[in-house]
């Protein structure tokens, strides 16, 4: 009996005590990252928790979230605060953000804890652009992919068994989409040269707000009689919806279902010039054109130097366009809120000076530089066309300017605008100013007895 006892006491005491290894945790230590699936898992709002060994996601097949989901409602272990394209050390998961747990209480007190290794992280969008966290998921946007990426490393306590979670290196891709919606993706004017800011080539600007409040964020803030632009709608034929013209300030934005224009032109220097030549595709397609109609200087006006007065629209004024079901329910909005409004001459030319005059008796003004393009005229402005230092020549920014939101002006059908120099009011250095209608740069030194063309605007 006493044998027995004795040799039970000491197999006890032999065998050692273990506990549990130290984790990674975003989430309070709901989510214990100990192994590399868990590292890279993602946490959605709704409480789904994906891993690489879960992942049932690939480009033809998205996880779906909810429009308007947050990128930053998305749980995972790299902090809200790291950006797309960067990467957090382990080291400052633990003491920085204190990512980190034991359940056992080991790695308190200094040095108690140490770890090696990186996490990266990129979120992208279906044109493999950088999104922010701060962004929400967009209908025409995706499918996004959440990348993470560990370098591989430890976390290390300083005392307990184990004492230790071992991370290889490894990469996920998450593939994320929204729930299948009708909205206004972009509007499309014309493309060339190529927009810049949330661009796609063929569909044009991407639609930057639904909210009345900020519709002035959207295309176009400019408008002239007879421009156009096309709606890209995604989740309904565009063929089932009706539109009624909407006329605000004297100014009717009208949408019809529509083919592009296919026609062209010869200009002045016999080059021929296509109708909506940004449309590559396939102009045999219906599109959803928004046209604008407003004052316009008739033929007789064009050819007078002292023509009467044309009406002045009311400016600025909010847009707002509704596309309806064959029941007659408002299924899709776009709105816009267009600023300034322009009247050009045509082909007719002229000196500064009988240009500016020809506007003021229309009861308009003579453009100015900023009137028709963000770029600029420096210091050392010549005959060349100048642009601000660090921007792209192609640059084409909402808000920024007449010609520089509606691209090349002579591609446009019936709206009576030409290749070449237009007068700028603006004097530099007792010289003229002039833009140019296809990419609005800025051309100086301009002798103001010159022949150019006219675009007036109004305010």
């Amino acid at each position: 009996m006493y044998s027995f006892s004795a040799q039970a006491l000491s197999t006890k005491t032999l065998k050692t005590i273990e506990g549990t290894a130290p984790y990674f945790t975003f989430d309070g230590g709901q989510t214990k990252a100990t192994s590399l699936d868990s590292l890279l898992a993602i946490k959605l709002p709704d409480g789904r928790v994906f891993t690489p060994s879960t992942n049932p996601s690939s480009k033809e097949n998205p996880i779906i979230l909810p429009v308007g989901t947050s990128f930053s409602s998305i749980g995972m272990l790299v902090p809200p605060s790291v950006e797309s394209g960067s990467s957090v050390s382990f080291n400052d998961l633990v003491n920085k953000y204190h990512y980190w747990g034991d359940d056992d209480g080991d790695g308190q007190g200094a040095n108690g804890v140490k770890a090696r290794g990186d996490l990266s992280f990129e979120l992208r969008n279906k044109f493999n652009f950088y999104v922010s966290r701060n962004d929400s998921v967009h209908p025409c946007l995706g499918p996004y992919q959440i990348i993470l990426h560990s370098s591989g490393g430890e976390l290390i306590t300083q005392y307990g068994i184990p004492n230790r979670a071992h991370f290889d290196s490894k990469t996920v891709r998450y593939y994320l989409d929204s729930s299948p919606s009708i909205s206004v993706c972009y509007v499309r004017p014309n493309s060339a040269p190529r927009i810049s800011e949330r661009f796609d080539s063929f569909n044009g600007f991407l639609v930057k707000s639904t909210d009345p409040s900020s519709y002035g964020l959207n295309f176009p803030t400019t408008g002239a009689d007879g421009l156009y632009f096309d709606l890209i709608i995604a989740g309904v034929d565009g063929s089932q919806l009706t539109w009624s013209p909407v006329t605000r300030g004297g100014i009717t934005a009208t949408v019809k279902w529509t083919r592009p224009n296919t026609g062209s032109y010869t200009d002045s220097v016999g080059n021929i010039i296509l109708y909506d030549k940004w449309i590559i595709k396939d102009k045999s397609k219906y599109v959803t054109r928004v046209t604008l109609n407003g004052p316009r200087a008739s033929r007789r006006q064009r050819s007078s130097s002292n023509p009467r007065p044309l009406s002045v629209p009311s400016l600025p004024q909010t847009f707002e366009l509704e596309g309806r079901d064959r029941s007659g329910n408002v299924v899709v909005k776009y709105g816009f809120v267009l600023k300034q409004w322009f009247v050009n001459r045509g082909n007719e030319l002229g000196n500064q000076a009988s240009q500016s005059s020809w506007c003021s008796s229309l009861g308009y003004r003579l453009s100015r530089i900023k009137d028709l393009t963000f770029k600029i005229c420096g210091r050392n402005c010549s005959t060349s066309p100048s642009y601000p230092p660090g921007y792209d020549v192609n640059t084409r920014p909402i808000n920024s300017g007449f010609f520089t939101e509606w691209g090349d002006m002579k591609h446009y059908a019936n709206a009576n605008f030409f290749q070449g120099l237009y007068w700028m009011s603006d004097i530099k250095d007792k010289m003229g100013t002039a833009v140019g209608s296809d990419s609005g740069g800025v051309w100086g030194k301009q002798p103001t007895g010159y022949d150019r063309k006219a675009v007036c605007v109004t305010p």
